[in-house]
């Protein structure tokens, strides 16, 4: 059976089909680093990581591209407030981003490409796009005549029509028509800025990631993902400005994931109820949370509550427990039977209803559910007078590359105690005493491993937890 995949532009699922044969192209829509990132802002990291994961299973070759914002008004705002540079900040909560994610079992995408690394490129690209008539310069700023783009409104199935009685022009805001949006924003007094024809300025959001996503993946991507808050105007953007510039599609498939409710409440800043990873992995395993939103279809909203974490907590026990006794029965068991067809049977129906799962469009909910099946046949395979290396083999091998693909551990990580940290440090210390510098920093590894941070002061090593 062949992947599909629901496609936010046609609204159909769709056979997945790439460019180029056993290679994929995916793009997803980073985070605008100005604070550490809560748990809506983990979903698609979660999601998109898997989906990334399960590819690579099917034997793609999978480039996989995530952005950083690294200027925009609220970093500005942050670093003002907070009295840094703007570079101070936005690298201080990449590392901190870094951290979150790795705690969540998600890789690195394979580029992480900046704004600020990028302004040469964007400036040549809304160049083009005024060129050809589908921008304009007007008192320092540049905006997109969004009436230009004949498709515009095809990813959030709108009418430009229809969003003409909903659009202004702001105070301050020099365009033609309200549906205009900007490409490069003139300097405030006082801003950081970057010399370009139109004057010092910066980029204004939406063509940050057409620009990084066609100078590291080309022209046409395969599938371009990102939160279901990002559909319109953010993608709808991208594509009216990358369609224009290159003449051709920029993505063949739109996958978006849905929203994050805290106790069946939407979460807002207003509300309070923003809960941050940083935060959470303080208190349960990062594991744990990575298992409860995949408990989910990706499309599907999601609410988050104590009990339902707790549940999840309990789920993931389960296939932990049932792959540690597998375990333990071929470390302390000869083998006493030979290869029963019947268990393998029913273990190669689990594989392939865990592949149908995750080849209609990624439905990790129930692939999910199969690990409990594969868990609780492995629980019967064990009551069995006899049992075989081999059958006990295909179940620890089975669940051990399942969960791999979703990005799940087979065992609980063991947090460090205090006296544990101390005594650490301390065999630091001498190691540094002794100039066995070697032993010192892989210490320091090992602790920054654990998301233990050290500082060197004039009064000694202290520690917290990242």
């Amino acid at each position: 059976m062949s992947i599909r995949i629901f496609n936010t532009l046609t609204r159909e699922k769709e056979t997945f089909v790439p460019l180029e044969e056993g290679k994929v192209k995916m793009y997803v829509c980073g985070p605008t680093v100005y604070n550490y990132i809560h748990i809506g802002n983990a979903r698609p990291v979660i999601v998109y990581d898997t989906v990334r994961n399960y590819l690579t299973y099917r034997g793609y070759d999978v480039h996989f591209v995530s952005n950083f914002t690294d200027v925009d008004d609220k970093i500005i705002k942050a670093a003002n407030d907070l009295g840094e540079e703007v570079s101070e900040l936005t690298e201080r909560f990449i590392e901190a981003y870094f951290a979150d994610i790795e705690a969540l079992g998600c890789h690195r995408a394979d580029d992480h490409p900046r704004v600020t690394d990028h302004m040469d490129q964007i400036i040549d690209f809304i160049q083009v796009l005024i060129d050809k008539g589908y921008a304009y310069e007007s008192q320092g700023d540049v905006y997109y005549r969004t009436r230009k783009f004949e498709g515009y409104g095809k990813l959030s199935h709108q009418d430009i029509n229809d969003l003409k009685s909903g659009a202004r022009i702001e105070v301050g805001e020099k365009k033609e028509d309200a549906l205009d949006f900007a490409l490069w924003k003139a300097a405030k007094p006082g801003e950081i800025s970057w010399e370009s024809p139109w004057g010092a300025g910066r980029p204004g959001w939406h063509i940050e990631c057409s620009v990084m996503a066609r100078d590291i993946l080309g022209d046409t991507i395969d599938i371009h993902a990102g939160g279901q808050d990002l559909t319109f105007p953010h993608h709808e953007n991208e594509i009216a400005q990358s369609e224009a510039h290159n003449d051709k599609e920029f993505a063949r498939y739109w996958m978006h994931n849905g929203y994050i409710n805290i106790d069946n409440e939407k979460m807002s800043k207003s509300l309070g109820n923003f809960v941050l990873v940083n935060d959470i992995r303080k208190h349960i395993d990062p594991q744990v949370l990575r298992f409860f939103m995949l408990s989910v279809h990706y499309r599907n909203p999601i609410n988050y509550s104590g009990e339902l974490v707790e549940q999840a907590e309990a789920g993931l026990d389960r296939i932990r427990t049932s792959y540690t006794n597998v375990l333990h029965r071929l470390e302390h068991s000869a083998d006493l039977g030979d290869q029963d067809d019947m268990w393998t049977f029913q273990l190669n129906e689990q594989i392939k209803a865990f592949e149908d799962a995750m080849d209609d469009d990624f439905n990790t909910a129930n692939a999910i559910a199969v690990l409990f099946e594969i868990a609780k046949q492995a629980n019967v395979y064990l009551k069995q007078n006899q049992t075989s290396v081999a059958v006990l083999t295909a179940y620890a091998s089975t669940l051990e590359k399942f969960m791999q693909v979703l990005g799940l551990k087979l065992s609980a990580e063991k947090e460090l105690l205090d006296e544990e940290i101390d005594a650490l440090i301390e065999e630091r210390n001498q190691a540094r005493k002794d100039r066995n510098f070697a032993r010192a920093d892989e210490i320091r590894d090992q602790l920054k491993e654990l998301n233990i941070l050290l500082e060197d002061t004039a009064q000694g090593v202290r520690w917290k937890r990242g």
